[in-house]
C-alpha cells in the first residue's frame, strides 16, 4: 500500500446534472443515500419533492424538502402527489425492505397491481424494484438513477485520498470483483470481501455493514489485524442490477466497517456505484490509512 501526493489523479466524475426543467421526485426508502442524493440535486439547482415511504425512510432531513409521507401500497396517492408539485422525473433510492403485502395498507390503485407486485417480489428485490419503476413510466413519468440526477456522487476512475493499493491488493480487488459478478448474477448482493485470493465474506440481505462486523470473528491467520491490516471489500453493480433503481454506496460508515474488520481497503465500481459526501470520505480513508479506488472491472 503506497500513499500518493495530494496533488494527485481526482476522482471527481464529469458531466452535469439532467437538464430536464421540471421537479425532481425523490421516493426515498432508508439510509443515507436519499438525503445525499436530494441535496445533490437540489444544489444543482434544481426543485425536490420528496415522497419518504412509511417505515423505511427515516431522518429530519426530509422537513428540509416538500415532502408527503406515503407507503409503497399507495401509488396512486404517490402519482398524484408528484404530479401536483410538477414532477417530471422520478427517481428511487435508498433501503426498501420487501414488503409483507397482507398487513400493507392499500389505495385503490395499489389493489389493482397487488397481484403484478407479489409476483414480482417472487422474482427478487431487483425485479420489484423493476415493477415500482414502471408504475410511474406508465403514467408518463421519466424514471431516472442517481448517476443522472446527481452525478456528483457516482465514483469515477482512480484513488481518494492519499492512500493506494499495491500489487497484492489490485489481485484481490480482481477475484472479489469476479465473485461480485457471480453472485450478482443470482441477485444474491453487491459486496465481497477477498484476503490474500481467499473469499472471506459475502453480502446477501444483510448488507454490507452486517457482513463486515463477520470478519473479526475468523481465524486471524485469514484475515487482517490492527497490525497488519489484509484485504479488500469491492463493491459493484449486480449484472442484473438496473441502475436507476440500485447502486452499491459507500459513506464514512462502510470504512469505519473495514477498519473494524482490519482490511486494506475498498474498491468501488467506477461509474456504477456512489460515494455519499466524497471530501468526508477521502479525509477518512486518510485518517484510517485505508485506500479507496474506483475501478473499471
Amino acid at each position: 500500500m503506497t500513499e500518493r501526493p495530494p496533488g494527485g489523479a481526482s476522482a471527481e466524475p464529469s458531466g452535469g446534472a439532467t437538464q430536464n426543467s421540471g421537479a425532481l421526485g425523490l421516493i426515498a426508502g432508508g439510509g443515507d443515500l436519499p438525503r445525499a442524493a436530494a441535496a445533490a440535486v437540489r444544489a444543482s439547482g434544481r426543485d425536490v419533492f420528496v415522497v419518504p415511504l412509511v417505515g423505511s425512510a427515516g431522518g429530519e432531513w426530509v422537513a428540509d424538502f416538500a415532502h408527503e409521507w406515503l407507503t409503497p401500497g399507495e401509488p396512486g396517492r404517490i402519482l398524484k402527489a408528484l404530479k401536483s408539485h410538477g414532477v417530471t422525473e422520478v427517481l428511487l433510492c435508498g433501503k426498501v425492505d420487501r414488503p409483507k403485502f397482507s398487513d400493507m395498507k392499500l389505495d385503490a390503485k395499489g389493489m389493482l397491481l397487488l397481484p403484478r407486485a407479489v409476483a414480482a417480489a417472487r422474482q427478487g428485490d431487483d425485479a420489484l424494484l423493476r415493477f415500482l419503476v414502471g408504475i410511474f413510466e406508465d403514467e408518463g413519468l421519466k424514471a431516472v438513477g442517481v448517476a443522472e440526477a446527481a452525478p456528483a456522487l457516482v465514483c469515477g476512475e482512480g484513488p481518494l485520498g492519499r492512500v493506494t493499493p499495491g500489487e497484492d491488493h489490485r489481485a484481490d480487488i480482481a477475484a472479489a470483483f469476479r465473485i461480485v459478478r457471480a453472485l450478482g448474477a443470482l441477485d444474491v448482493g453487491q459486496a465481497a470481501v477477498v484476503c490474500e485470493g481467499l473469499a472471506l465474506a459475502v453480502e446477501a440481505a444483510e448488507g454490507t455493514d452486517a457482513m463486515l462486523a463477520r470478519i473479526p470473528n475468523l481465524r486471524e491467520s485469514l484475515r487482517g489485524t490492527a497490525l497488519s491490516p489484509r484485504g479488500v471489500l469491492v463493491k459493484g453493480l449486480k449484472p442484473t442490477q438496473d441502475a436507476k433503481t440500485d447502486m452499491p454506496v459507500v459513506g464514512i460508515a462502510t470504512l469505519q466497517g473495514a477498519a473494524a474488520a482490519h482490511l486494506a481497503g475498498i474498491a468501488l465500481e467506477a461509474g456504477g456505484s456512489l460515494i455519499l459526501d466524497r471530501s468526508a470520505v477521502a479525509a477518512e480513508a486518510d485518517r484510517l490509512g485505508l485506500f479507496v479506488i474506483g475501478v473499471k472491472p
